[in-house]
């Protein structure tokens, strides 16, 4: 399923360089159970969100995930594999608390896509 959500590039001026990462296609970004202590945004490919054997998600360049981890310190609820090649930047605690401080657009996107995706689960 693909939903429509803000464009996060539009944050990458604070987002560490040196925490962008690559995948392959098939590599997995994280496994259900993982510890999580960052969340994602795409910046090239496509990466897919599943539950178990249910695809929930296809995301894209500008959308994110993995927040949740990072807002409640909880184990990942979902694996994300990645569809094709694609690259990664990683927002860690410090870079999430320092975006929802002084950025405020940022912490108003992030509150639609999680109400975005509230109701889109709750149609499936």
């Amino acid at each position: 399923m693909k939903i429509i959500t803000p464009d996060f590039t539009k944050y990458s001026d604070f987002f560490d360089k040196a925490a962008i990462y690559k995948y392959k296609a098939g590599d997995y970004v994280f496994r259900t159970g993982d510890v999580g202590d960052s969340m994602y945004v795409v910046m090239e490919g496509q990466v897919q969100v599943e539950a178990g054997e249910r695809q929930l998600f296809i995301m894209e360049k500008g959308d994110a995930f993995g927040e949740m981890a990072v807002i409640d310190n909880a184990a990942r609820s979902a694996d994300v594999k990645a569809v094709t090649d694609c690259r990664l930047a990683a927002i860690d605690e410090y870079a999430f608390r320092f975006l929802i401080e002084k950025v405020p657009d940022f912490s108003l996107d992030l509150l639609r896509v999680l109400a975005t995706r509230l109701r889109a689960m709750n149609t499936i």
